[in-house]
């Protein structure tokens, strides 16, 4: 692991900081249980509950795809399907930065309790909605709760687990995808097709009573109150959470203006950026663009994998459907495997033996993925079987799921308690920015080369050129082969 330069005193491990002033000292396992996993007597509860508000968000997340655009044709809104998914990813980015505040400050609780309200009122407000607007608006309360709840998840596991565990319940993350990856859309679908697409939304919230009776009382034991350190003064939480609004704003216009491909929409797109510059450079750690060492490059890393390999993977099922003839069902299974193999490789980052190599992990998985970006455009050659690229992929969601686990333990590492939920803001807005990024320049390309139409995720086009797929699948390749260089500055150099 990329552990902090032991002789430089001015960056502080989280397990060797002290709890929070109000944070409750951890009880001897009863019985003389030793506390060698996450599933063992002192963290069992927390790992169960948090784990399944993980599997739950997951199912969500998979299950909506299948679920919207029936949705939006009942409520006659499918001139605004875009702005149902927009409205939940620029009102999150906003929530990430409010969370990550509001954790450093008071501890997670709060934050993670009112997320997971928020979220569960959204799904209520959007499975009863009797227009598409109050739809939308329903998406956005989502995205608000779902970006509070992933960043106050972070910090949790920055408090409450020991860094030897954070590996772990990190994969436990991870493999909370696998299911409902591929259970998600069927179970979806057939909700859709005999109850209706409501049930989709009104379905979840239901759920979320349990693992929140498991995990809220571990959570108010191990990881409430503020950190240690927390001096910074009002003004400067006040500062982020403008430029968090900036942000979100910025967001929402560039993707209103790649949504809109006129000469009009340069100018919702011109304010977009100048909103959205200034704002990322204030949001991220200094020196994050030009991939200072350690903490910067973390960030920086998380967004050119996930955005690149995103990027890509939302042409892939165009791809086969367009230019190989498969149906979109045969399609999509041809991604299955890439939730079982993302879940593996991020279950080998968290094996201890391993735990000192782990910066040639992260090599070695960032090499994967831009191979198998790289390769993905082969199968618009006729002689090359179609389930090669479903091959390509698995090993890419291998390098995937090396990359993005290990970037979270890092990340916690590097950071002093009083900073993690500021950290852990900033690594999703470079995820979550960086996948709205590529894809808009992936869809551009894509579109001026003669592919089409394209709605959100690259699901539906007509009469696309091959050229316009090697046109997305080349450039995001280079983009993950510039991330290999950046783990290459995961570690402080040493004196």
């Amino acid at each position: 692991m990329a552990a902090p330069n032991p002789r430089d005193t001015s960056v502080a491990k989280i397990s060797d900081a002290p709890p929070g002033p109000t944070a409750a000292p951890l009880p001897p396992a009863p019985g003389g249980e030793r506390d060698d996993g996450v599933l063992s007597g002192p963290y069992r509860a927390l790992s169960i509950g948090i784990v399944s508000v993980v599997l739950l968000i997951a199912f969500e997340a998979t299950a909506v795809g299948t679920a919207m655009p029936v949705a939006a044709r009942e409520l006659d809104g499918v001139s605004l399907y875009a702005f149902a998914f927009s409205a939940f990813f620029t009102t999150s980015l906003f929530a990430m930065v409010l969370s990550g505040q509001w954790s450093d400050r008071r501890g997670p609780l709060a934050p993670l309790t009112t997320g997971i309200a928020a979220f569960a009122a959204g799904l209520l407000l959007g499975g009863t909605a009797g227009s598409m607007w109050l739809f939308i608006l329903g998406r956005a309360v989502q995205g608000l709760g779902g970006g509070m709840v992933i960043v106050a998840l972070y910090v949790v596991v920055g408090r409450a687990y020991p860094e030897r565990l954070r590996p772990a319940i990190m994969a436990a993350f991870a493999a909370s995808w696998v299911v409902p990856s591929i259970v998600g859309p069927l179970a979806s679908g057939a909700v859709t097709e005999h109850l209706g697409w409501r049930w989709v939304f009104l379905g979840i919230p239901v759920l979320v009573a349990f693992p929140l009776a498991l995990a809220l009382p571990q959570i108010r034991r191990r990881a409430s109150g503020p950190a240690g350190g927390t001096d910074a003064p009002a003004s400067s939480g006040r500062r982020r959470i403008r430029l968090a609004l900036a942000i979100s704003f910025g967001a929402g216009l560039l993707q209103y203006a790649a949504q809109d491909l006129r000469w009009f929409s340069l100018l919702p797109g011109a304010a977009g950026l100048a909103l959205l510059v200034p704002a990322v450079l204030g949001l991220l750690p200094h020196g994050t663009w030009r991939a200072a060492r350690g903490l910067p490059s973390v960030v920086l890393l998380r967004g050119v994998a996930a955005g690149s390999f995103i990027a890509a993977e939302s042409f892939v099922p165009l791809m086969l459907v367009t230019q190989r003839g498969l149906s979109p069902t045969l399609a999509g299974f041809s991604l299955a495997a890439g939730g079982v193999t993302w879940a593996l490789g991020s279950w080998l980052q968290s094996r201890p033996r391993l735990e000192p190599h782990r910066e040639r992990l992260v090599t070695l998985g960032m090499l994967l993925v831009a191979v198998a970006i790289a390769a993905a455009p082969s199968v618009l050659i006729e002689a090359v079987p179609a389930w090669a690229l479903a091959v390509a992929w698995a090993f890419g969601c291998l390098g995937m799921g090396l990359v993005i686990s290990s970037t979270s333990v890092l990340l916690l590492q590097l950071s002093a308690p009083e900073e993690a939920g500021t950290n852990s803001a900033a690594l999703q807005i470079s995820d979550g920015l960086s996948n709205v990024l590529l894809l808009a320049a992936g869809g551009a390309a894509f579109a001026a080369l003669g592919g089409g139409t394209v709605a959100h995720g690259a699901t539906a086009a007509s009469g696309s050129h091959p050229a316009a797929f090697a046109a997305v699948f080349l450039p995001m390749a280079a983009v993950a082969l510039a991330g290999v260089w950046v783990t290459t500055r995961l570690r402080e150099r040493e004196p």
